[in-house]
């Protein structure tokens, strides 16, 4: 058992947790449980070539998975060892027992994770709710931190991108069950082929077994009863932080940051305006800007040579760790 576990908390949260079918496991990844006091964290490693390299946090965006890291972890097993946590409720981790799917109550697990398994500092990496739950954990935890990337990160915009209105509409109280009821008859094909021509600049550069394992999991997600309360209550969660003014704002915490911090924005980005970038460099006070013309919300998922490439060069910059 795990220092981190509760005598009988695994078999409860097995016990409570429904039978759907398994998550997929690239090879050289591996999958383990963090069951901590009300909360259990599925946690995907991609272990380093040698020992003594640089731990590495990956946070994943609204309703992803930390599937979604699967492409640029490999990138750099040789400089870091990987994790990737799936965030409550999401991928293979089971809701919190609190209900609270906040950005500070994602932050929080966040937090948890690496107090309880002693693993940072950490590189941290976040996209889009991530990227706001990244930001929040490197402003209120400087010592779990040692660089910060976000990628399309979620930080409150004043004119909100017309393609994400369908997703803050969902912080409306009804309109998920609404959605789901609408939608009962699409297939999980149709549902990612959707999710795709919103998240990819480009989705016709998804391969056909990367296109198959995103509908395997979109039928595996729609089994899971809990899948609309997570995706509503972290939409609202999303929502709510836009709103917070004084220092709990996200724009006043990511001046807050101190780590160096690598900016991702694609200029195809229908959810987070690329022209945010801006801002965000002026808000961080060391960082640096990569902009890919051709990427869409997910540049790790579609460009991850390009991500580890600027990743390499930040850490070339903090002389290798």
């Amino acid at each position: 058992m795990s220092p981190t576990e509760l005598p009988g908390t695994r078999a409860a949260a097995a016990a409570a947790a429904p039978t759907v079918s398994a998550v997929r496991v690239t090879e050289g990844e591996e999958l383990r449980s963090v069951v901590l006091p009300g909360l259990t964290l599925t946690v995907r490693a991609r272990p380093a070539d040698s020992a003594g390299a640089a731990p590495a946090l990956f946070v994943h965006g609204l309703g992803g998975s930390s599937q979604n890291w699967s492409a640029l972890m490999p990138l750099l097993k040789d400089v870091l060892d990987s994790e990737a946590v799936d965030l409550p409720g999401f991928g293979d981790s089971p809701p919190p027992d609190d209900g609270n799917y906040s950005v500070t109550g994602h932050a929080r697990a966040v937090i948890r994770l690496l107090d309880a398994g002693g693993r940072g500092p950490v590189h941290l990496f976040g996209n889009s709710l991530g990227g706001a739950v990244a930001t929040r954990v490197a402003a209120v935890r400087p010592d779990l931190v040692r660089t910060l990337t976000l990628i399309s990160p979620a930080l409150p915009e004043i004119r909100v991108q017309r393609p994400a209105v369908p997703t803050a509409l969902l912080a409306l109280p009804g309109v998920a069950s609404l959605f789901a009821r609408l939608t009962r008859g699409w297939t999980a094909e149709q549902r990612t082929r959707g999710a795709m021509a919103l998240c990819y600049g480009d989705p016709t550069r998804i391969s056909d077994e990367a296109f198959r394992n995103a509908v395997a999991e979109m039928e595996r997600r729609l089994q899971l009863p809990y899948f609309w309360d997570a995706m509503t209550r972290s939409a609202r969660g999303i929502v709510d932080a836009y709103t917070l003014g004084g220092q709990h704002g996200l724009w006043r915490q990511a001046e807050r940051v101190l780590a160096p911090t690598l900016l991702v924005y694609g200029s195809k980005d229908q959810l987070v305006s690329y022209r945010m970038a801006r801002k965000a460099s002026a808000a961080f006070r060391d960082s640096r800007l990569l902009t890919l013309p051709e990427a869409g919300h997910v540049a790790m998922m579609e460009y991850p040579e390009a991500v580890a490439q600027a990743f390499r060069e930040l850490l070339d910059e903090r002389g290798g760790s």
